[in-house]
């Protein structure tokens, strides 16, 4: 069993197996998951350039060495920062790791200047609702053309 402090946060290349690995498994899941599928290249892009710094930055959360979750952010100077790409690996859902990585990236979006935080999400996602919603992120009205998105949310940091 997985512990909430066996978990570690790094900032990881996002072109590495590892991050590869993660990404796969998120588009999978959402695959699975959207009523329509999921196709990558039809979303909002997140490539490996966009989550470079001083671009982006990607997390991996690990335990013992091991994969077990991702997000990332893109900055933009003089606008919000775009949250990308979280996922928890559903064998250590339920341990608090999407509201602990949450907390991690904001903490590094606020490092990095990042005053406002926006992200996207679709409707099928309800954990991930409810988590960005008692994370004080507030709905908003759709500030981008995401195919899969049904909520928009968004975040003042500090």
């Amino acid at each position: 069993m997985t512990t909430p402090d066996a978990v570690q946060f790094v900032i990881e290349e996002p072109g590495s197996i590892d991050a590869r690995w993660c990404f796969e498994q998120y588009f999978a899941e959402l695959d699975a998951r959207f009523e329509s599928g999921f196709d990558p290249s039809l979303s909002i892009t997140a490539d490996v350039a966009e989550l470079t710094p001083p671009a982006g930055l990607l997390v991996i959360a690990r335990v013992d060495g091991r994969p077990i979750g991702c997000g990332a952010l893109k900055f933009h100077p003089g606008a919000p920062a775009e949250l990308k790409r979280m996922w928890v690996s559903p064998d250590v859902r339920g341990i608090g790791l999407g509201r602990r990585l949450l907390e991690e990236l904001e903490r590094l979006a606020s490092e990095n200047g990042v005053e406002v935080l926006h992200l996207e999400t679709n409707g099928s996602l309800h954990a991930a609702i409810q988590l960005y919603r008692s994370a004080s992120f507030e709905e908003v009205a759709a500030f981008n053309e995401e195919p899969y998105a049904h909520h928009w949310f968004e975040k003042r940091l500090g």
